[in-house]
């Protein structure tokens, strides 16, 4: 069912602090529930999760987000902020770790090493990042959890989201995004993925 949000126009243009410009195309209803049209199988495994587990969820369609920047666009309308998921891999490319964060917060490699006990920390590749969740660089998403069966892959969360009232994410593809209570992200959906997250405190200010 959509909810109208005001009569902004379709086309955003929007300045970030850097003085960046991005423009993008965003659909000014705010859906609720899983689209009507049919979209590829990983996003719609998404839905049928949520559906499955009876999460009330809010939907905004928009092209494709591929940054932050991008995606402040699409918070306005959805009304929550989207996290930052980075896809994190040891030297070895033995371990492989889905971290995800407040996504105004900075990030160094280093600071997450200390605090897990691992060798020094780099971004996995799309190779991995497909192998294991299904997902492409720029559409990550706690979700697509559901499609590492062989639990390869680790789960550290932020502490400071377990403050937020919602949780935004990607359907696994960056044309969409979602909003759900936190509550239910660790409540429902990680209990039914069999996910245990490692929590780690990262700072707001780094000294260089």
């Amino acid at each position: 069912m959509p909810h109208l949000r005001g009569s902004a126009p379709l086309w955003y243009n929007a300045r970030r602090k850097t003085g960046e410009r991005v423009a993008m195309h965003i659909d000014q209803t705010l859906y609720t529930g899983r689209p009507q049209d049919r979209r590829i199988p990983k996003e719609e495994r998404c839905y049928e999760l949520l559906d499955r587990l009876g999460i009330t969820y809010f939907r905004v369609d928009h092209e494709h987000a591929d940054t932050i920047a991008a995606c402040e666009q699409v918070e306005e309308l959805l009304g929550c902020h989207i996290c930052k998921n980075l896809f994190l891999t040891n030297r070895q490319q033995t371990a492989f770790y889905l971290l995800i964060m407040p996504g105004e917060k900075p990030f160094k490699t280093k600071i997450l090493s200390r605090q897990i006990g691992s060798a020094r920390l780099s971004f996995a590749s799309p190779e991995h990042m497909e192998k294991y969740l299904d997902i492409t660089p720029g559409s990550v998403s706690v979700l697509g959890l559901m499609n590492d069966s062989g639990r390869a892959v680790r789960l550290l969360i932020d502490r400071d989201l377990l403050q937020e009232e919602y949780f935004g994410c990607h359907p696994c593809i960056n044309t969409s995004s979602l909003r759900f209570r936190t509550e239910d992200l660790f409540g429902k959906i990680l209990p039914a993925l069999g996910r245990e997250p490692e929590y780690v405190q990262l700072p707001w200010q780094i000294e260089e």
